[in-house]
């Protein structure tokens, strides 16, 4: 099953961190992958730019209206993602724990809709 894993974190965090931390938060990505490889695959992730750098589209009577910034305001922001191939929902527990502490970490599965099979190569 495909889940999509967001990580949210306090804006700045990265920038707060030591080098120490920052080290400690790579071997957690690093274990988390490791995790993921030994039960299913990596599909995608990334890390992503600030929210203050987010363009959010809506459609707003009838029109398309562009603004900058992210959807919402929050107290943590979506810092970044992976896409990942796991048997079942306690494999991506298992692997999520993994990641540092300091983050909120949302996993969710994805949805497959009859009539459109995703790409197997992303």
């Amino acid at each position: 099953m495909r889940y999509v894993v967001l990580i949210a974190v306090d804006p700045g965090a990265w920038e707060r961190a030591s080098e120490a931390e920052r080290a400690g938060y790579v071997d957690a990505h690093d274990a988390f992958e490791r995790a993921v490889a030994a039960r299913g695959r990596k599909i995608s992730g990334a890390p992503l730019a600030s929210a203050d750098t987010a363009t959010t589209l809506r459609h707003v009577g009838g029109r398309l209206a562009v603004t900058d910034g992210p959807f919402v305001e929050l107290v943590e922001q979506v810092a970044g993602f992976y896409l990942v191939d796991l048997p079942d929902l306690d494999a991506a527990v298992a692997a999520c724990a993994l990641l540092p502490r300091a983050y909120t970490v949302e996993i969710r599965p994805t949805v497959e809709i009859e009539g459109h099979e995703p790409p197997r190569d992303l």
